[in-house]
């Protein structure tokens, strides 16, 4: 099978996938700032990234993953303030719950995941380059920016050519402009002379005590654990500009080699149709959707199903979508197992009739697609079973690449929810109820029918769908 692909925002072309040093694939991902929970709209991002690195090791491709945490910044350090805690104290607390998410979302750790203020030297250094090589100038207050001007492409990745860039757009915001003294709007920090408000947060620096820029901190750690041209950069579409374009403009005038190969944004998740905002309240957390009764797992679910390119629109009907889905899931690859038997079949590149699924994965990461295809698969494999088609041999293969799909998506099977409207029935029926449905997707119309009026005799009623079905009691 062919390397995957996706669509690079800076050329604005799809592109395979392939490591520039024909072994690892390296890719760096903006992570969380820790000064509160991450909601659903930041693990949208961070799953769409899950995904990608999981389809490029499923085509045999090794990763070296980079996250970092910022974990210093105007946030961290106002919040900490405000509750009178230490800076580390209060981003460890944020820190454990974002890796706690992380886990009940079956997100694979990065390789490495370094702290800002761990590596303030290093950015440091990376400042002090810029300074000598003109690229960069110190404030009369100890305060360092970077030279807009003294980088001639800036703007490439988003086409910024002809706009006027204004204080807010910079990065830089309407405050620092007052307190600073920038020779251009467009120059942004690179080192921020402390205040009186940031407290005991500053450290030594050859332009006097502060705290590094936001966008330099990415710079130095990419640097460190990447080298200075690695293959791809994630986040989502928010950080194309300034974030992504100021990295650009420091890494490259620092090390004088492109910055990365490729970049890779996610598009943005609408709540009820509406954008997610705090004085809306719709900035849910994992912890919200538990409180509705819902699964980290169906979370994940929702967030995978759309486009990564597209925004997505949440809501929690969808999770109730995702509960039913992943049931059948669950059911499938139990009565998958019923025919396979104990004990697990050799492994295979091959992926049978899972095949389209992961064509669809690797061709810009069409999650959509996959899950269509996947389903299909299954209720193909459904018939060939109920019609006895198949010998154990054949069940343990497919189950073998039905798991390797899944973990594809990363998507576990735990014991799930029963499907909405399920009030918790009797063992008995609900394997009378499957039956049902795998006569029914067998189109042995008779026996489906014989088997909902056995369940109308129990006292149960069942309802179809277009993939699925609910019990309810009469």
């Amino acid at each position: 099978m062919d390397a995957p692909r996706i669509y690079d925002t800076l050329t604005r072309s799809l592109v395979p996938l392939t490591p520039s040093d024909g072994k690892v694939f390296r890719f760096y991902c903006c992570g969380p700032t820790v000064y509160g929970p991450a909601h659903i709209g930041n693990f949208r991002t961070f799953i769409v990234q899950d995904i990608l690195r999981r389809v490029i090791e499923a085509h045999g491709i090794p990763t070296r993953h980079v996250r970092n945490v910022t974990d210093v910044d105007d946030k961290t350090i106002r919040q900490s303030q405000e509750q009178k805690q230490s800076l580390q104290a209060f981003t460890r607390h944020w820190l454990d719950l974002f890796h706690a998410d992380c886990e009940a979302l079956n997100l694979l750790p990065p390789h490495e995941e370094p702290s800002a203020v761990e590596h303030i030297p290093l950015q440091i250094e990376m400042i002090e380059r810029l300074v000598q090589k003109g690229h960069a100038y110190a404030a009369d207050d100890g305060s360092v920016y970077f030279r807009v001007n003294s980088f001639p492409s800036y703007g490439k990745l988003s086409r910024l050519f002809e706009r006027e860039i204004t204080t807010q757009q910079c990065g830089c915001g309407a405050h620092d402009a007052d307190e600073y003294d920038r020779e251009s709007a467009s120059d942004f920090a690179l080192w921020k002379a402390h205040k009186p408000e940031d407290g005991d947060n500053a450290w030594p620096s050859p332009w006097g005590p502060g705290r590094p820029g936001w966008h330099i901190e990415c710079s130095a750690m990419s640097l460190k654990y990447l080298g200075p041209t690695f293959d791809l950069h994630g986040g989502g579409v928010d950080l194309v500009f300034p974030h992504h374009e100021n990295e650009i403009a420091q890494s490259e005038a620092s090390a004088d080699a492109p910055f990365t190969r490729m970049w890779f944004h996610s598009a943005h998740l609408m709540v009820e149709s509406q954008k997610m905002s705090k004085s809306l309240g719709n900035l849910y957390t994992l912890d919200d959707a538990r409180a509705r009764g819902f699964s980290p797992m169906e979370v994940r679910y929702v967030l995978a199903s759309g486009h990564y390119r597209q925004p997505l629109n949440f809501s929690w009907d969808s999770l109730r979508a995702a509960r039913s889905a992943l049931h059948k899931l669950a059911t499938f690859d139990a009565h998958l197992a019923q025919t396979a038997g104990a004990g697990d079949t050799s492994a295979t590149d091959e992926w049978g009739l899972f095949e389209p699924a992961i064509r669809a994965l690797s061709d810009n990461l069409n999650t959509p697609e996959a899950l269509g295809k996947l389903f299909k698969a299954v209720k193909e494999i459904e018939g060939r079973l109920h019609r006895n088609e198949w010998k154990q041999e054949d069940a343990r293969q497919a189950r073998n690449q039905f798991h390797r799909l899944l973990n594809t998506l990363g998507l576990r099977l735990e014991q799930p929810a029963a499907p909405e409207g399920d009030p918790g029935a009797p063992h008995d029926v609900k394997a009378l109820a499957e039956e049902r449905w795998q006569a029914k997707q067998a189109r042995d119309w008779a026996k489906a029918d014989t088997l909902r009026k056995q369940l109308t005799e129990m006292g149960w009623v069942i309802r179809d769908a277009k993939d699925s079905y609910e019990i309810t009691k009469a």
